[in-house]
């Protein structure tokens, strides 16, 4: 099979279809803790900043998983890699149902995020290999599984929650990822050809080149920007059901503001996925970091309900396309064998910034009492970010030529 006909082709298409279901579904996990945070709190008596460490340590774990899984799939695939991050999350929900206190919690947190991000990261590198001139849009509609995830299982999880409480909602979660994940992995095991490997390895090389940045130095400055953008992230999407419920609309508003901004994201990084295709990873997150910082703006004189419901649509539609956009850089600069690796590192380290921003929002409201100056934080953090991407933009100017001989490589 030529490379011609392997990527871009009918079954990568089908692939992605696969791919983007399994998202969806692995995900879940990472989205139902912070459904379930206002029902915790109360639960167990804790403050904010205690109730928001079940998420943290979900976030942190699916930030590692992200790594450790991504290295995982380059050598050993992913459906073997999509199997046992399935057994995991079903571990780690069970764990969850029999907890009953915040300690215990949010270790089976940290487990359901450690496995669920087999959903992300890992899903992402894979897909990349079967695109070449539509990787952008393949790359966002996978990473949109996640922001569906986000904003179905809230929705599908309100009526259980409400009537049977949170530990229900769980196992209706467990009996999803089960029965859901592992057949749909086993459609995934087919791999690219070498031929296909070797054409993408030289096309990242010469990109590398073009930039005078080694993989290494560039994949620590996508990292540290990853860090920076998420902090901002998190805040509406981790707090805004806590902030519904303080200023008295109760948490069933929150849920619908939260897959409100998901399926905003879910247009937005389609809409990205197109310009990536265009534009290139670098000029696409750019463009979305400037959008998002703009909506972190308008929620500081949002106060009513209409207009919160309003500025989350917003929010959603402006930064949706920024997390795929760093798999993007990745495979544009970085070793075709190691995509795996160098995605996860990347996409490890906004996931990071989402634990570090949803905790140092839920500390900020401790300290102020209200979520006004954890929005400026955000704003602040969004700056480094943008000030990075535009360093690179600068300094860079991607290619993909169709090389008749291989460059010599860049050191790792």
């Amino acid at each position: 099979m030529t490379d011609q006909i392997e990527t871009d082709s009918r079954y990568s298409w089908f692939r992605l279809c696969v791919t983007v279901l399994v998202a969806v579904i692995a995900n879940a996990g990472m989205w139902a803790v912070i459904v379930i945070m206002p029902a915790v709190e109360a639960e167990f008596g804790a403050s904010r900043a205690a109730a928001s460490m079940p998420y943290t340590l979900n976030m942190i774990g699916f930030a590692l998983g992200n790594f450790a899984i991504g290295s995982a799939l380059d050598r050993f695939g992913v459906t073997l890699s999509l199997i046992l991050a399935a057994l995991g999350i079903v571990a780690g929900l069970v764990l969850a149902i029999l907890s009953h206190s915040i300690v215990v919690l949010s270790i089976a947190q940290l487990i359901v995020g450690l496995a669920s991000a087999v959903g992300f990261g890992p899903l992402i590198a894979d897909i990349s290999h079967w695109f070449v001139r539509r990787r952008g849009i393949a790359v966002a509609l996978v990473a949109s599984g996640n922001y569906l995830s986000g904003a179905i299982w809230p929705m599908v999880l309100a009526g259980v929650l409400a009537s049977d409480g949170w530990r229900a909602a769980y196992t209706v979660l467990a009996v999803a990822t089960f029965a859901g994940v592992i057949p749909l992995a086993l459609l995934l095991r087919r791999s690219t050809s070498d031929v296909t490997r070797e054409a993408a390895q030289m096309a990242s090389t010469l990109n590398a080149q073009s930039s005078g940045v080694s993989p290494r130095v560039l994949a620590y400055l996508l990292g540290f920007a990853g860090i920076s953008c998420c902090v901002a992230m998190s805040m509406p999407q981790v707090h805004i059901v806590s902030l519904c419920v303080d200023m008295g609309f109760g948490p069933a508003a929150g849920a619908e503001m939260l897959s409100l901004m998901l399926l905003g994201g879910v247009g937005s990084r389609i809409v990205s996925g197109v310009l990536a295709d265009r534009l290139g990873g670098v000029r696409t997150l750019l463009i979305g970091s400037t959008l998002q910082c703009l909506a972190l703006f308008l929620y500081l004189p949002a106060g009513g309900l209409v207009s919160l419901y309003i500025v989350s649509l917003v929010f959603g539609l402006s930064q949706g396309g920024i997390v795929p956009s760093y798999a993007l850089i990745v495979r544009e600069y970085m070793p075709a064998k190691e995509a795996g690796a160098r995605v996860g590192f990347v996409l490890m380290a906004t996931i990071l910034g989402m634990a570090l921003g949803g905790w140092m929002s839920g500390q900020i409201y401790v300290w102020t009492g209200s979520y006004q100056w954890a929005f400026i934080n955000g704003i602040i953090w969004n700056g480094f970010n943008i000030a990075i991407m535009l360093w690179l933009l600068l300094r860079s100017k991607p290619r993909a030529p169709r090389p008749t001989s291989a460059p010599a490589p860049l050191p790792a």
